[in-house]
Parts: C-alpha cells; sequence; structure tokens
C-alpha cells in the first residue's frame, strides 16, 4: 500500500491519487518494477488487480504540503492500522517524509522504519511531488528500488 501525503488541487479535480502530471509517481512504480506498464491516474483502481493500494495521510486538499496542520493528521495512524488489519498489506510504504511526519509525529529517514503497523512493515519513500523536483529522478527511482528488493522477500513468504 502507498500512502501520499495528501491530495492537491489536481488530484482533487481528477479524484485520483498523484494525478498532477508533473508528479513522478506512476513513472517511478513502472520504472521501479511494481507495475508492468506505465499505468494513469485514472487507472488506479486496476492497481488493486496488482495487489497495490493507495490512500493519502491526510484528506484534505491544499495547494502544497505545507499548507497542512497537525489536525489535518488526527486519526491517520488509527485509520492506516485499520486498513492494515483489514486489507493485510505486507507493506504500507509513506510517499514522502511529511506523510509519516504527519502521521506518527516523528521524522524519519527514508528506507525501512523500525516502527510498525499491526502486521504491515513501513517505508518511506520521497516525494513524488513537482514540489520535490530538488530530488533527482534517479534518486526518487533509487528508493523505488530499494522498496521493491525489499519486498521480493516479503512476497515470496521468506
Amino acid at each position: 500500500m502507498f500512502c501520499g501525503i495528501n491530495p492537491g488541487r489536481v488530484s482533487a479535480a481528477a479524484a485520483a491519487h498523484f494525478a498532477n502530471p508533473r508528479n513522478d509517481f506512476w513513472r517511478l512504480l513502472f520504472d521501479g518494477g511494481f507495475t508492468p506498464r506505465l499505468y494513469a491516474p485514472e487507472e488506479q483502481f486496476e492497481l488493486l488487480e496488482l495487489g497495490i493500494g493507495l490512500t493519502n495521510a491526510a484528506y484534505r486538499t491544499t495547494p502544497g504540503s505545507g499548507d497542512l496542520r497537525r489536525a489535518d493528521f488526527a486519526r491517520s495512524e488509527d485509520r492506516l492500522r485499520r486498513l492494515g488489519l483489514e486489507l493485510g498489506p505486507r507493506a504500507i510504504a509513506f510517499v514522502g517524509k511529511e506523510a509519516y511526519r504527519g502521521t506518527f509525529g516523528q521524522r524519519p529517514e527514508l528506507g525501512r522504519q523500525q516502527r510498525t503497523l499491526g502486521d504491515a512493515e513501513l517505508f518511506v519513500l520521497p516525494s513524488t511531488s513537482p514540489a520535490n523536483a530538488a530530488v533527482p529522478y534517479a534518486e526518487r527511482l533509487h528508493w523505488f528500488r530499494e522498496l521493491r528488493a525489499w519486498l521480493e522477500p516479503l512476497d515470496a513468504g521468506v
């Protein structure tokens, strides 16, 4: 399960996750080995057939994640824990440090986290937002590939 920070204006208008055409999420998902082809935001529910779900840490639409308040993340941890219990994902990958920080109140490093939500392991990726353009695509791709490599033994039941 991938957990974004919150819907931006373009995503809210499209009723689709990561819908801003300058957001690299869909390309990173493909280039990182999670999907057999490049999906478009409007195909988001087709990811369920691949065992991939999408959600957000906060629901309120904002121009940018910097416009969120602490209250926007109220009960995020409980909601994600419930999703973890109901859906049983092996891992929850936070797309952006701010999604994790808003949920748990702690600033993470990128990569695997020590904390879990039920049986779900946690991983933090760099944000794929165009606002995170200072992080080069190659570095973001590195972290998506790290996540994929880390998940492979989990997928095999090891």
